[in-house]
């Protein structure tokens, strides 16, 4: 499983950032995209955290935890600037907190996200518009398919557009608790419940995420190497 849009206690998730990369690598994941709510006030704390973190879990052990930001609430004219701050501070993620029907988001928040050059993802889309997942398409940005409760509500209608448009999909948990962790079950019901044929559940999970990863200039990691007996 790839999931790359989560939650710690640096935002509002309730695991500490290695703890979270644990219990995701626990529950099966490949690969784990950590990325707290940011805005200009406490990026530079978030990201420096996160790059620690993930480095040491990915050197130890057998996943692949990469920092990142979801951009949130932050004005529209200034989410270009603040997500390229975070690529700047070493950042290899960056979301946006897209359009949600269930949080008041600032109109063109979509639109100015899918412009940014930095922007990698734009999280719970909403009711995109046929144009912002045109421009998504044209400019490499991922648009989410969430399995988070409430952002979920919209699933089909982004599924919907992003076909239209020919842009491209992620499936993501927006974990912030435990229980939010992703399984391969749940990924496959919520990709089924969009309204995609199992063809398009199968590249969504498995294809999808290696396009992201190739974006962000990652590979999956290799398997780690037993040593053999009598080798040190």
């Amino acid at each position: 499983m790839y999931d790359f849009h989560t939650h710690t206690f640096l935002s509002d998730g309730v695991l500490s950032p290695i703890e979270l990369i644990r219990r995701a690598l626990v529950r099966g994941y490949k690969a784990i995209g950590v990325t707290d709510h940011v805005g200009v006030g406490n990026l530079e704390m978030v990201v420096k955290t996160l790059v620690k973190d993930c480095a040491q879990a990915t050197q130890r052990w057998d996943i692949l935890a990469v920092p990142g930001v979801e951009v949130t609430h932050v004005p529209k004219d200034d989410i270009d600037q603040v997500a390229r701050a975070a690529k700047e501070l070493g950042a290899k993620l960056v979301t946006v907190h897209g359009e949600t029907i269930v949080e008041p988001v600032e109109p063109g928040t979509n639109a100015a996200a899918l412009r940014s050059p930095s922007v990698d993802v734009l999280a719970h889309p909403g009711l995109i518009s046929y144009e912002d997942a045109q421009l998504a398409a044209a400019n490499g940005v991922f648009l989410e398919v969430s399995a988070r409760k409430g952002h979920s509500f919209t699933n089909g209608h982004v599924v919907r557009m992003a076909k239209l448009a020919g842009a491209t999909m992620v499936l993501d948990s927006d974990a912030h608790e435990p229980q939010d962790l992703l399984t391969p079950e749940l990924c496959q019901g919520v990709a089924l419940g969009a309204g995609l044929t199992a063809d398009e559940a199968h590249a969504l999970l498995n294809n999808n995420p290696q396009a992201l990863l190739t974006r962000l200039g990652l590979g999956a990691k290799p398997a780690r190497q037993s040593k053999s007996p009598g080798r040190r």
